[in-house]
C-alpha cells in the first residue's frame, strides 16, 4: 500500500511534555481488535484523554483547543514497551505527520517509518527550547523538511539536523512502502537479468 508523500511539512505542534510513553499509554491493548489501519486516533492517548464516563479530560494536552497541528512534540524515550505497529497507526489517523523527540525505542521508529509517520529525533536542549516556545506561543510554527533533513522553529530560525536511514527516506519522498519501491526497481531487475 502506498504511503503519502513526505517532502516538508510546516505546522503548529501538540506539545506532549511526558517522558517514557511507552506503546500502552499511546493505544491501549483493549483497542487492538482491528488488523486496518483506519480509527485508531479515535482511541489515540485514551486513557489521558477520557474519563471512565468518557467524558474528555480538560487537563489533557490533546483536548487543549489552543493546540493543534501535525506535527507531534514528545518527550524523550518515546515510543517504548511492545511492539504493537497500532500505535504508530493511531498517531498517524490521529492526523499528526511527524514526532519530535530526543530519543525514540527502535521498533517504534521503524513502525512509524513504514507507514509515512516520520519520527524525528534532536537534541536534548533542541527538545527543550521547542517546548519553551510551543508553551509561549502555540501559534508558533515548526518546519520539517526531510530533504535536507532539518527542522526549523520558524518564527526564530533556530534549527537542528536530524538522521534518518536513506531508503527510509527515498520511501517517505517518494510515498513508496517497501512493495512499492521494489516495483520501481523492476525495469533495473529486467535490464540487469537480460545483460547477464
Amino acid at each position: 500500500m502506498a504511503i503519502e508523500k513526505f517532502i516538508t511539512i510546516t505546522s503548529t505542534c501538540v506539545p506532549l511534555s511526558i517522558e517514557n510513553v511507552d506503546t500502552d499509554q499511546i493505544i491501549p491493548a483493549r483497542y487492538l481488535k482491528a488488523t486496518s489501519r483506519e480509527g485508531f486516533g479515535d482511541n489515540l492517548f485514551r486513557d489521558w484523554r477520557y474519563d471512565n464516563n468518557n467524558n474528555p479530560k480538560p487537563d489533557f494536552v490533546l483536548n487543549n483547543p489552543l493546540y493543534k497541528g501535525k506535527i507531534l512534540v514528545a518527550g524523550k524515550n518515546f515510543g517504548s514497551g511492545s511492539s504493537r505497529e497500532h500505535a504508530a497507526w493511531a498517531i498517524y489517523d490521529y492526523g499528526f505527520r511527524v514526532v519530535v523527540s530526543s530519543f525514540f525505542a527502535d521498533i517504534f521508529k521503524n513502525n512509524a517509518l513504514n507507514i509515512g509517520l516520520l519520527p524525528v529525533q534532536v537534541s536534548e536542549r533542541f527538545l527543550a527550547r521547542l517546548f519553551d516556545i510551543i508553551n509561549k506561543n502555540a501559534g508558533t510554527e515548526v518546519k520539517v523538511d526531510l530533504e535536507n533533513q532539518l527542522i526549523t522553529i520558524v518564527p526564530t530560525g533556530e534549527s537542528e539536523k536530524f538522521e534518518i536511514n536513506n531508503y527510509k527516506k527515498t520511501c517517505l519522498l517518494k510515498g513508496y512502502d517497501d512493495i512499492d519501491y521494489l516495483i520501481s526497481l523492476n525495469q533495473k531487475i529486467i535490464n540487469f537479468e537480460q545483460n547477464r
